[in-house]
């Protein structure tokens, strides 16, 4: 029986950070395709495919490979969150500990869920609420990550008015991505697929359009919010490391603003909403990785008022 090593360092934390990162963030792309292609109900059942088998069956077709595929990348997820949590735990990074634990925790709630989301039909609100629980795991995955590459949380790099704009622009993108959710299960792409052709689906009952609009102001709001911070850090010769966090920031958003007008006009195309939904993820990781950077490592000098930002790392 293989023995565990009494202590991992600190790049091979890192690295199985890094992994249990991008398996969050790749289970929320896999599951839109699960949704965007209707394939939610390919195993109608949960936690078995079918009342008869746990894998999908010939008679289920693509639709059942696609969903049980989803499913499968739960355990990778798993085995992830898991290693993530023993490196930490046989190190001396205690700081790390609730971060990994609460991504671990994340796993069983967010099978739960889909077992709700299956047993419920897809109804749109749970599946938005599953969705909005796999971005929440992402930020905290990638600010498990970013911070396993440092030795430690220090001092903040910025003034308290900067500390409040970059929270501020967290909390704006929260609002983002729950609006999104809402205008997805206002839409055509809510992912469920009645047994009867004849039959509506299932809709949260809000006007598309509407919420379209509103989504593209709190986007507007936001993009205007990183505009502002990157300009105020610019002015005040802020740490290279809060610039370039905001700067990255505003290209994802950028682009991703550009898919969302594109996939609007174009009467939504599962490709371009498969890439709208990769383009929340990054968001949601740069975001995070915005807020990580306004703490300096632990080495840093703490500021004082005659200290300025600029004597801070870069």
């Amino acid at each position: 029986m293989p023995v565990l090593p009494t202590a991992f360092s600190s790049a091979t934390i890192s690295r199985i950070a890094l992994v249990n990162a991008v398996a969050n963030g790749l289970i929320v792309v896999t599951g839109g395709l699960v949704r965007l292609t209707g394939s939610g109900l390919g195993c109608p059942t949960w936690p078995r495919c079918t009342d008869e088998s746990f894998v999908a069956t010939p008679e289920l077709a693509g639709h059942g490979v696609i969903e049980f595929g989803n499913r499968l990348l739960t355990f990778v997820l798993a085995a992830a969150a898991i290693a993530t949590v023993v490196a930490v735990w046989r190190s001396s990074r205690r700081d790390l500990r609730p971060l990994a634990v609460l991504v671990f925790l994340g796993i069983p709630a967010q099978a739960a869920l889909g077992g709700v989301t299956v047993l419920t039909g897809l109804n749109p609100w749970t599946v938005a609420a599953h969705f909005l629980v796999s971005a929440g795991l992402v930020a905290l995955a990638t600010t498990l990550w970013l911070r396993s590459r440092e030795p430690g949380v220090g001092r903040p790099l910025l003034r308290r008015p900067l500390v409040l704009l970059v929270h501020g622009i967290a909390a704006v993108t929260a609002v983002v991505l729950v609006l999104g959710t809402v205008v997805t299960g206002s839409g055509p792409h809510s992912g469920d697929v009645p047994d009867d052709p004849a039959a509506a689906p299932v809709r949260m009952g809000f006007d598309p359009g509407l919420m379209s609009q509103l989504h593209a102001d709190a986007v507007f709001l936001l993009l205007g919010l990183t505009v502002a911070l990157l300009v105020a850090l610019h002015a005040t010769d802020s740490p290279g490391r809060v610039r370039r966090a905001a700067r990255d920031l505003l290209i994802v958003q950028l682009a991703q603003g550009v898919v969302g007008y594109v996939q609007y006009f174009t009467d939504l195309p599962i490709a371009l909403v498969l890439l709208h939904m990769l383009g929340a993820v990054l968001i949601t990781a740069y975001t995070a990785r915005l807020v990580w950077s306004v703490r300096g490592p632990a080495s840093d000098v703490p500021l004082s008022p005659s200290t300025e930002p600029a004597a801070a790392t870069r």
